[in-house]
């Protein structure tokens, strides 16, 4: 019986010509596709013929990958680079493997939207193909609310491009720096904060020079002690691009600690390999902040990137955007959060989304926000609690925002409210009675 292990063991970490992503090293690309031939659907792959969509996740990608790539081995699909070059860009392929409304079909059609379309044939497996409004399937299948425009939105509403005095590198905070390594993801949602840059060539492109820029700016100012390599997704390059990019930053003296922010485990869990582990273990303290959108994300695959993190010492926290229908209320954050806590990953940041063209279907109300941090203080593990932020538009970076449980003041006496909405007092002022020396 074929093995449905997720992982294959790589004896050594991929090569720079073995299905990267992104500049090398030692060359510079502004190539955001990858080079290698993709496998090719097979024609006769009935447009109407999709599988129904049940069981578990490992058999729902176990189905896709019979069905869609018959040809292909368990060990094929569970190359990441295999991955990577097959992922879905078009309509035509799209519509063979699921079942595309007329809202996603025109949205497809035409003009090209502002953000491309790319899914892993991994991804794409977890999508139910029958039904466009499953949370999933919105955040990365485009539809017609993309190309409506309402008022606020801005290409770069946090003010980055303002923010970076070279090429890639966002100084915002006085001790940290973001430093966009690539503009390539694996896999695209349709919400994205930088679809102003990832997935496009020219400005946005980054090489091997203007890695170096930002590693001489970082050099330079000795009160930059973090650094946070993003993008895209810095998990697309290949291990000895990502090696050179971390040495570089070890070799400066005050930088304390770097972290990574990725959606990789959840789209592409293929590519947490043993080599890529062992690797990125020899940088430590380094972090990994992944970015989860719904439970449903939370398969066996992600379970096990997780796990191989993990095990490496490397700490892990979440950022989950709020998203309109996908999971802003209460139970469904719950059972996200809970879900990370299980495969070690902390819920650090939900994030209100951002004001990018085309956004609006996807944002909350703030107070939409506010309601599931108070259904989630008292009523589970603060260990669960995400912080919950809007990232200011025009540049003013983070800012966090609670629910009111300062109910007022009586007497000297803080009043506060608990999550079960009872009072308490607490006394808020000092005083020199009844001090026991």
């Amino acid at each position: 019986m074929e093995s449905e292990s997720l992982f294959v063991e790589e004896a050594e970490p991929p090569g720079r010509l073995t299905g990267i992503v992104g500049p090398n090293p030692s060359t510079s690309s502004n190539h955001e596709e990858i080079s290698l031939t993709p496998f090719r659907l097979p024609a006769t792959a009935p447009a109407r013929a999709v599988q129904k969509w049940a069981g578990s996740a490992d058999s729902r990608a176990r189905d896709f990958r019979k069905r869609f790539f018959p040809n292909i081995t368990l060990k094929e699909w569970q190359d990441w680079r295999w991955q990577l070059r097959n992922r879905i860009h078009d309509v035509e392929t799209l519509g063979r493997m699921i079942h595309l409304s007329e809202d996603e079909r025109h949205a497809m059609s035409g003009s090209a939207a502002c953000l491309p379309l790319a899914i892993t044939p991994y991804y794409l497996s977890l999508l139910d193909p029958r039904n466009p409004r499953q949370a999933l399937r919105r955040t990365v299948v485009p539809t017609v609310h993309e190309h409506f425009r309402s008022n606020g939105e801005a290409d770069d509403p946090l003010h980055e491009d303002e923010d970076s005095p070279v090429p890639g590198i966002v100084h915002r905070y006085p001790d940290r720096v973001l430093f966009l390594v690539t503009g390539t993801c694996s896999t695209y949602c349709r919400y994205c904060t930088r679809s102003r840059m990832v997935g496009h060539h020219g400005n946005h492109c980054l090489s091997t020079e203007q890695w170096e820029k930002g590693i001489a700016y970082v050099a330079s100012h000795p009160e930059v002690r973090d650094v946070l390599l993003s993008g895209g997704d810095p998990l697309t390059l290949a291990d000895d691009q990502l090696e050179w990019l971390l040495s570089q930053l070890r070799q400066i003296p005050h930088v304390e600690f770097i972290r990574i922010g990725t959606k990789t485990p959840a789209v592409l869990p293929q590519r947490i390999t043993p080599a890529l582990v062992r690797m990125l273990r020899r940088y430590h303290p380094l972090w990994i902040s992944i970015h989860a959108a719904h439970p449903d994300e939370l398969t066996p695959e992600m379970a096990r990137a997780c796990t191989r993190l993990a095990d490496a010492g490397i700490p892990l926290g979440s950022q989950t955007v709020l998203l309109s229908g996908i999971n802003d209320d209460v139970e469904t954050m719950k059972r996200l959060v809970h879900g990370l806590l299980k495969i070690r990953v902390k819920p650090y940041y939900l994030y209100q989304c951002d004001p990018i063209p085309g956004s609006s279907h996807f944002r909350t109300l703030v107070s939409k926000g506010l309601e599931i941090i108070r259904g989630l203080r008292g009523f589970t593990t603060g260990y669960a609690v995400p912080t919950y932020v809007i990232d200011a538009p025009g540049g003013g970076g983070k800012i966090p925002l609670l629910p009111d449980y300062v109910a007022g003041r009586e007497d000297g006496d803080l009043l506060l409210q608990n999550y079960e909405g009872k009072v308490f007092r607490y006394p808020d002022r000092p005083s020199a009675e009844g001090v026991i020396h």
